[in-house]
């Protein structure tokens, strides 16, 4: 089976995490895939959240990975930064208006971790596309998106 495999530099911009998503969508149109399936929603949403976690926390350029099979099998998302510190799930406040990434890359992806490299850290996630993410709601959004709008 061939793998799909592509990367992306990433500079230490904030500005570059909405280039980051663009990018995964058209590798998801490029590949045949449904960029509107509920797994390429999810994989969107995780890639913005870990390059985010990437360019705010380390203030240092990393690499965005994707490895996308042809048909069937998990997504993989790798993100390479050049901070040795372990990633932290943290559990927002109701009110934060942030502190949720890991959170919601635990809740979306089938599996993700983390590892030392000489330079930093690779953090990736997997998302099986079978099934993957959340269901499209009735109103075409996901159901996160349902349940974060109902929230207090």
């Amino acid at each position: 089976m061939q793998v799909l495999q592509v990367e992306l530099a990433v500079a230490a911009d904030p500005a570059q995490v909405g280039r980051a998503r663009t990018w995964v969508r058209d590798r998801l149109l490029a590949a045949g895939a449904d960029p509107r399936a509920g797994y390429a929603e999810t994989l969107v949403l995780v890639v913005s959240e870990l390059v985010t976690n990437a360019v705010v926390h380390t203030g240092c350029p990393a690499v965005l990975r994707l490895a996308l099979p042809p048909r069937s099998g998990p997504v993989r998302v790798e993100v390479v930064d050049a901070s040795g510190a372990p990633p932290l799930p943290r559990h927002a406040a109701g009110d934060a208006t942030n502190g949720r990434g890991l959170e919601l890359v635990e809740l979306l992806c089938d599996r993700w971790g983390w590892y030392p490299q000489e330079s930093g850290k690779l953090v990736w996630c997997e998302i099986e596309r079978c099934g993957a993410g959340p269901d499209p709601a009735a109103d075409g959004s996901s159901a996160v998106e349902a349940e974060m709008l109902a929230a207090p």
